[in-house]
């Protein structure tokens, strides 16, 4: 059923939706073979026509136009979140958190499994073996959903902790989310994604540094708060650091001396060569496996393929070019927007601020990875916007007359 009447802080978002949805519709518009041969970037699709003696006919903005509609339809489940909870209203905070909790360290067991057991236990036949992957089949991504939990489970704690009625209750409490943090730990150790330990790191401390200040008996005066968050970002940044230049065999600041070509230090290089090329309309929507392949030297050519550029940011100025990177300008304005609005609140909404750090550590996963182009992950990252946009879940209302309800009363 549909709140009665949305309130303002719905538009924003939709908003952003429906832009989103015709950047990637106008894509798909044929155009007639004088404009698009105007375009960057396509003088091979002019002389691959012209060697084949075929007129040029009316083709799409993305050279990948098969492609572009599957990824569009592939975002139907983080859509349909999204509309869930700031349209219709049909969430719970507390379920939502409590739902990615208990996937999470599911995903942790089946990832044990898959370390122990070996081959049997993975669900996917292309992933990578060896590590613990959970319900997916790169080790990133299981990464990711990880570090999402984290901020969950601390405002879970904090709400439960609220509502506790005794101290044996609240120490129970305690008891079964330090279990469950150690969980998490033991699964990003035996995950061995370099990402995702170096960002757990930050998304630990803001979650321990969110949740702990709002305690009474943990406030502190404004100097000792400020020197606790300057400690924590030096902290997160030495963390970063170490994971970025430490001998950890990262691919994107060490040396490479194997597997050259499927390193990000090539990804990156090649994808920003060809963005370049095709700026600033880009190359189309689904459309990076072919391109990259025209990128790739031919002595480096195997049967292993680059599927993504391992960074959604990247990926996103290739295909999209400058619009979308004012797309992403404009959404990022309105997350550090909705950020400002959750902190300064009088009562703070502790799951908003767990969706705000989620969400962050998705983008800054991001980076480096291509979290947002699974499903799951996607679809996750939408129930944390709709968190953070501010709306609450729709409650019916009663419908005994006015005098019966003060009657009850």
């Amino acid at each position: 059923m549909l709140q009665e009447r949305p309130s303002s802080q719905i538009r924003a978002p939709l908003s952003l939706l429906a832009i989103f949805v015709v950047i990637a519709l106008l894509q798909l518009v044929p155009l007639p073979p004088a404009l698009w041969t105007l375009l960057p970037g396509r003088g091979a699709v002019v002389e691959g026509y012209r060697l084949l003696g075929i007129p040029l006919p009316w083709l799409p903005l993305t050279l990948a136009p098969n492609v572009a509609l599957s990824s569009i339809l592939w975002l139907l489940p983080a859509f349909a979140t999204l509309l869930g909870v700031v349209v219709l209203g049909a969430f719970r905070s507390r379920g939502i958190a409590a739902v990615i909790v208990a996937v999470t360290l599911a995903s942790v067991a089946i990832g044990a499994l898959q370390v122990i057991g070996g081959t049997s236990a993975y669900l996917y036949q292309i992933t990578n073996h060896g590590v613990a992957v959970g319900f997916f089949a790169n080790a990133n991504h299981n990464a990711t959903l990880l570090l999402v939990c984290i901020p969950f489970l601390a405002a879970l704690q904090a709400t439960l902790l609220k509502r506790s009625g005794s101290q044996r209750s609240a120490s129970a409490i305690r008891l079964l989310v330090a279990a469950a943090y150690a969980v998490i730990f033991v699964g990003l150790l035996i995950n061995s994604s370099l990402a995702g330990i170096g960002l757990g790191v930050p998304v630990a401390l803001g979650s321990w540094l969110t949740f702990t200040r709002q305690r009474p008996a943990a406030r502190r005066s404004l100097v000792a708060q400020r020197s606790l968050i300057c400690a924590t970002v030096l902290v997160s940044l030495a963390a970063l650091a170490t994971i970025m230049i430490g001998p950890f065999g990262n691919n994107l600041f060490g040396a490479q001396t194997s597997n050259v070509e499927l390193s990000r230090q090539t990804s990156f290089a090649l994808t920003f060569r060809a963005a370049r090329a095709y700026f600033p309309i880009g190359s189309g929507t689904g459309s990076f496996q072919p391109i990259y392949h025209l990128q790739e030297p031919l002595a480096s050519v195997t049967t292993t393929f680059m599927n993504h550029a391992h960074s959604d940011w990247i990926e996103l100025l290739l295909e999209t070019g400058i619009v979308g990177m004012a797309f992403a300008g404009l959404f990022l304005t309105w997350w550090v927007a909705r950020l400002r609005v959750i902190w300064h609140a009088e009562e703070p909404d502790p799951f908003a601020q767990a969706a705000v750090i989620a969400t962050a550590a998705i983008m800054l996963h991001s980076v480096v990875d291509y979290p947002l182009r699974t499903a799951a992950l996607s679809a996750v990252f939408a129930t944390c916007l709709g968190l953070m946009s501010g709306v609450r879940p729709y409650t019916q209302r009663s419908r005994l007359p006015s005098s019966a309800r003060h009657l009850s009363l």
